[in-house]
């Protein structure tokens, strides 16, 4: 073989180990972002039906909202 098909493999290997970490690094922050936001989610799920519970349900809730927004 000569230096330049050497080089040539060389640079394809390189290339197809850079592709591959950086399809690892996304796949990884995909998976941590989707997790956070899952986390997010279920925590607000948890705040609105402990609202609901200690207002009385989902009317008195939506009553108690409009009157701290309003004010009145």
């Amino acid at each position: 073989m000569t230096q330049t098909s050497l080089a040539k493999s060389r640079n394809r290997t390189k290339a197809a180990a850079q592709a591959t970490t950086e399809t690892r690094i996304s796949t990884g922050a995909l998976t941590a972002f989707g997790a956070i936001s899952s986390l997010i989610g279920l925590w607000a799920v948890a705040c609105f039906v402990g609202a609901m519970l200690a207002s009385g349900g989902p009317l008195s809730l939506a009553k108690a909202w409009i009157t701290a927004v309003t004010g009145g």
